[in-house]
């Protein structure tokens, strides 16, 4: 099972070391970390995506819930959330394959943001799901680097009654 955490913390030094540390010490596995400012410069916004069973996931939230620089944890799992992930990749491309590289593009909706006589530079914002499909395209090409940035996620409007 996958579960997104939502962590709102103070923004401070050593904060996200506290909780990737709780993390470690418990051996609990962090599939995707996020972080960044809110609108107001004092509060962070943790994206941490985990998974485990039950136990471990209610575990996490009750754990991260102690910590005294978490001011609040949400926590659902991807149907209840919009979820996007950006991904910067690098490709070596030559005239045979170039056209599909950029076929694959269109269809997928990423953007090319680079490119030289040899290489060209990649970018993607979409689910984390499309976002893997359409590196498994690329793999018939020579991928130089791959630069992503984790799942963001918020609630879908319709829930936010809860």
């Amino acid at each position: 099972m996958k579960r997104i955490y939502s962590v709102l913390v103070e923004n401070r030094s050593g904060v996200l070391c506290k909780v990737a540390g709780l993390f470690w010490r418990r051996c609990f596995n962090i599939d995707s970390l996020a972080v960044g400012e809110t609108e107001d410069k004092n509060v962070s916004n943790m994206v941490i995506v985990s998974s485990g069973d039950r136990r471990t996931l209610e575990q996490i939230e009750k754990q991260l819930n102690k910590k005294l620089d978490v001011i609040k944890v949400k926590t659902f799992d991807e149907t209840e959330s919009i979820n996007r992930e950006l991904m910067l990749v690098k490709v070596r491309y030559n005239r045979t394959n170039r056209k599909d590289i950029m076929e694959n593009c269109e269809i997928m909706d990423a953007k090319i943001v680079d490119m030289s006589k040899t290489m060209m530079t990649i970018q993607m914002c979409d689910t984390p799901e499309r976002v893997q499909i359409f590196l498994d395209t690329l793999r018939t090409v020579s991928i130089i680097e791959i630069a992503r940035t984790g799942t963001l996620a918020l609630l879908k409007c319709s829930e936010q009654g809860r």
